[in-house]
């Protein structure tokens, strides 16, 4: 893949590619997931869960989500890890020893369906 931008179409697209990154990290939705980016989480993959994150929900055109960052949560033998919190009714939940394959599947049911991946779950 080129990084040689060749027409203001181009240029007009990659930008607003960022404007909807940025979107998903600064303004406060009704979901926000939360990626644990302690040392311990970075060491264990959370840089990858965070693109993975990103990734499909701008795959699925999904927009009603908060991306954000913390530190340890404490539970470093299960990292990387997410926390998933719906705003309206303050549930979380709370997802560890992540790749990009459990990611897509917790973006697809839990994000998009409403249907928290159980199996995926800490207890």
């Amino acid at each position: 893949m080129s990084n040689i931008i060749h027409s203001p179409e181009e240029l007009n697209a990659l930008r607003e590619k960022a404007i909807k990154d940025i979107e998903l990290r600064s303004t406060e939705k009704d979901l926000v997931i939360t990626i644990h980016m302690g040392t311990c989480g970075i060491s264990a993959g959370a840089r990858e869960v965070l693109k993975s994150i990103v990734s499909e929900l701008s795959a699925l055109g999904i927009s009603n989500v908060t991306v954000r960052q913390s530190g340890c949560a404490g539970l470093c033998d299960r990292e990387p890890m997410i926390t998933i919190t719906h705003k309206s009714s303050g549930s979380e939940y709370r997802y560890g020893k992540l790749n990009s394959e459990k990611i897509r599947t917790i973006v697809q049911q839990h994000v998009a369906e409403g249907k928290p991946v159980m199996e995926y779950l800490i207890s």
